[in-house]
């Protein structure tokens, strides 16, 4: 990949990268947890399989989707909100399962946030060509936590811009085992991700998964 195509190149020498102030990228931070971490998750996408929502103005989202925890965020014709039920089968999320919440608190403490307790996980699964436009996480009650997001499978580009969507977005790659986490003065920032490439990892195929943890009540 041409070197062009980044903005802010990633430095794998570096184990946490400051994307803003409040803003950080802790590489490789969950690569060592690959069996437990996705035997876990493959239980809880058992219990809430992935699906393509829908948008308030009736668009379908490119990235599949689930969730754990006590809410998990959905979107449909009658907007974006933090549900206790599955939309799909009335039940509520599977719970947030003690090793994701472990990870996401540590993740949370390294980059400076302590006590970072998470009640939801949004789960999103790209296939090559899907993406994330620009958007700010606004849904959640409680704004004063980070969010954890960590990437699992195929390279993607994150686009980490400002508290405004005129701040032109700077580009990092992201890989298989890296956690970013973002609060404070940076907790609204506009970020997205863009078209996932084609490609094959070792541990998830032709795909990436994103945990993106948030205290969300």
């Amino acid at each position: 990949m041409n070197a062009d195509l980044f903005d802010a190149q990633p430095d794998f020498s570096l184990q946490q990268v400051r994307l803003d102030n409040g803003a950080f990228l802790l590489r490789g931070f969950a690569e060592n947890m690959d069996a437990e971490l996705m035997n876990t998750l493959e239980n809880v996408i058992a219990q809430a399989p992935l699906r393509h929502m829908i948008t308030p103005g009736g668009f379908r989202m490119s990235v599949a989707m689930s969730n754990c925890g006590q809410v998990g965020w959905v979107t449909d014709r009658n907007g974006y909100r933090y549900d206790a039920f599955d939309p799909e089968t009335g039940r509520p999320w599977p719970a947030l399962p003690e090793i994701f919440i472990d990870m996401a608190s540590r993740a949370a403490t390294r980059a400076g946030y302590e006590d970072f307790l998470p009640d939801a996980c949004l789960i999103n699964c790209y296939e090559p060509g899907a993406r994330l436009s620009l958007h700010q996480d606004m849904d959640e009650r409680d704004k004063s936590a980070p969010i954890v997001s960590v990437s699992l499978g195929l390279p993607a580009v994150f686009l980490f811009g400002g508290s405004s969507r005129t701040i032109r977005p700077k580009r990092y790659q992201l890989v298989h085992g890296d956690v970013a986490v973002w609060g404070g003065p940076a907790r609204f920032n506009f970020h997205g991700i863009a078209p996932l490439l084609d490609g094959y990892h070792p541990v998830l195929g032709r795909k990436r998964i994103n945990l993106t943890f948030r205290k969300a009540l």
